[in-house]
């Protein structure tokens, strides 16, 4: 059968529509939005992402941080956003754990769309110099002997940090004090400081100080050890079991933004991903590189949706 002329008239032109719609966007400056102050590791990739980004939209690409409620603020910015420029740099605290702790004005699985999947990064147990620690058992003794008095610091309630820090609590059968933050930025400057002993923060923000000298790391809280960290354990070679948890992050937009506009952000995210540039400077805070399908990434937020909302359920975790 053939198909009417006024149908097929439509699909062309709805066709060409679409396509006009990618190649004329965009049409001025965009802003990558991120939940966490500067520092951080949503900030990192955020930037490693943006720097490359620009040239290949052939507009400027601008990072912009937007600190607190576990990196939602600037995910409700952005799910509201109606200026078809603005991107998320998605991170799992906000995009899949906090929506089970926190009362949103936003509907994290319809307001917003993952578009471009980054990558992941381990969280790592890293304490405070002065401490003389060397491992993780003799942080666990000195937990166990002065209960309530050590404290952890977060980049938020909510945050990836907070729930590898109450499984740790669990596992090793200590009580430690939940401090949060506005980001990782100003829970490094405390924790450096001696203010708070302890973190479970994401790689990227403590590889540096790592590396300086100004923290000790302990362990990954992953199931191998990671490149940068060699000589780390993973906390289950060093005695705590059961605690594994990374940060991912991705590039979301609103559900409104055309799936043209989507597929050519999906398009040059990924080519600045392939960038050995770019590969280089994520593997330098430890990042692991995995772009996706936008299908394949759509499951995969949800799969973490669900897998993060059981395990909060499962473990009680609640916000202090």
């Amino acid at each position: 059968m053939r198909t009417p002329f006024w149908l097929a008239t439509a699909t062309v032109l709805a066709c060409t529509s679409f396509a006009t719609q990618a190649q004329e966007w965009p049409s001025k400056p965009v802003k990558i939005l991120v939940g966490s102050a500067p520092g951080g590791g949503t900030d990192a990739m955020a930037r490693a992402v943006a720097d490359r980004l620009g040239p290949l939209l052939k507009q400027p690409v601008v990072v912009e941080n937007k600190p607190g409620a576990s990196n939602t603020l600037a995910a409700d910015v952005a799910a509201k956003s109606t200026d078809g420029h603005t991107l998320l740099m998605g991170v799992s605290t906000a995009q899949a754990i906090a929506p089970h702790l926190l009362k949103l004005n936003y509907d994290s699985n319809k307001d917003l769309v993952p578009v471009a999947f980054v990558g992941s990064v381990p969280n790592v147990l890293v304490v405070n110099t002065g401490l003389g620690l060397t491992d993780v058992q003799s942080l666990v003794k000195m937990a166990k002997a002065k209960p309530g008095q050590m404290n952890y610091a977060t980049s938020g309630s909510g945050s990836t940090q907070h729930i590898a820090a109450e499984l740790f609590k669990e596992a090793a059968g200590v009580f430690i004090t939940h401090i949060p933050y506005r980001g990782s930025g100003p829970a490094m400057i405390d924790l450096i400081g001696g203010q708070v002993q302890m973190s479970f923060d994401t790689l990227p923000s403590v590889i540096g100080q790592i590396k300086a000298g100004k923290i000790k790391a302990l362990a990954v809280a992953a199931p191998k050890r990671n490149s940068q960290l060699p000589d780390v354990p993973t906390l289950a070679e060093a005695g705590v079991k059961g605690v594994e948890m990374s940060a991912w992050y991705g590039i979301y937009m609103p559900s409104s933004t055309p799936k043209a506009v989507q597929e050519r952000v999906l398009a040059e995210v990924n080519k600045v991903l392939a960038m050995p540039e770019t590969l280089a400077r994520l593997d330098g805070i430890g990042a692991e590189v995995t772009p996706m399908a936008q299908a394949r990434f759509q499951e995969f937020h949800n799969a973490e949706y669900q897998r993060f909302g059981d395990l909060i359920k499962r473990k009680n975790i609640k916000l202090d």
